[in-house]
């Protein structure tokens, strides 16, 4: 990956690729091809799955450092939030986890939160949010912006501090862009000190990446975000609406960023795009490109996914310095 450039046009190239990369990829095709369509059998049958670690993600143990609180949400709804901390944390990060809205849940990336709260030096705090497509948009948002409400009001108590950060991968990529709106728009709270956006999915109307990806089983797939959308937004004909696509959104007052992808994403012109408009906003935003990384790439060991993750937990402690 180049610091230099970030839009180097030589880490799009095939040759950029790694031969170790390459070799990941190819174990996530065949981990991820014979496994079932979620709309065919289920999505709760697939979250089932994922809960015991048969999928095609890597198990991962649970946290004995973590415990779950439960706050209020709108409509009497309860938000669990489940939080992994260090003694004395320096800052406070609002962590939303992915899955297309309808799978995950914020107790399946335990060492991701652990490695952040160790290095960063901050109390992960992520959302257990409602999922479509039992409880589609505007749930899952709700959701989001009640646990950075409770933040705002309790984290100085909770944690002894109140610098805020917020960050996920996939569609926590876009429920923190969403949240840090409703944040700015219905709250007037600007006060994150920034925001750590990996691999997000910005336009739910799809960029040409999403359109063109195809059917390689890389993660996500044209289809997968296609069924994710539906299930998430049943009936809504405008997805451009910056509260579903915040790529189309006034982004004044934003918190520097750093955005994450890599080249063989389906998702890679949300994050190009969104960074680019962060930047033409006046905002300050890094952008962090691997080449072949495919969607979820930070998930699978390898050398990029290391060199990601070390960047990602960097910036979140710089910017609570």
């Amino acid at each position: 990956m180049s610091d230099k450039n970030p839009l180097d046009p030589a880490l799009f190239r095939p040759e950029a690729i790694s031969p170790e990369t390459k070799g990941i990829n190819d174990f996530i095709i065949q981990a991820f091809g014979s496994l079932p369509e979620w709309w065919e059998i289920g999505a709760q049958t697939v979250r089932e799955a994922r809960a015991k670690g048969e999928s095609g993600f890597p198990p991962l143990p649970k946290s004995p450092r973590a415990k779950v609180i439960e706050i209020a949400g709108k409509g009497g709804h309860k938000v669990p939030l489940r939080i992994i901390a260090p003694d004395n944390p320096r800052g406070v990060y609002l962590h939303i986890h992915g899955g297309g809205w309808v799978l995950g849940a914020s107790d399946q990336q335990d060492p991701m939160l652990e490695r952040i709260a160790d290095n960063a030096g901050l109390a992960v705090v992520s959302v257990e949010y409602r999922l479509a497509p039992e409880n589609p948009y505007p749930a899952g948002p709700d959701d989001c912006e009640s646990a950075a409400l409770w933040l705002v009001e309790n984290a100085k108590k909770e944690f002894g501090t109140d610098r805020l950060t917020i960050g996920g991968e996939s569609a926590g990529g876009h429920l923190s862009a969403v949240t840090l709106l409703r944040m700015r728009d219905r709250h007037g709270y600007t006060g994150f000190k920034g925001a750590n956006l990996v691999f997000g999915a910005f336009d739910m109307a799809m960029t040409p990446s999403q359109k063109h990806f195809g059917n390689e089983r890389l993660v996500l797939r044209t289809v997968d975000i296609e069924k994710f959308a539906d299930a998430f937004l049943p009936g809504i004909v405008d997805r451009r609406v910056p509260d579903i696509s915040p790529l189309y959104a006034d982004l004044r007052d934003m918190p520097p960023a750093l955005f994450t992808v890599g080249t063989r994403d389906a998702l890679v012109d949300d994050t190009i795009f969104m960074y680019g408009r962060w930047i033409g906003a006046g905002r300050e935003a890094e952008l962090g490109v691997y080449p072949g990384g495919a969607h979820g790439f930070i998930a699978f060991p390898g050398e990029i996914a290391r060199a990601a993750n070390e960047r990602i937990d960097a910036f979140l402690k710089r910017i609570v310095t």
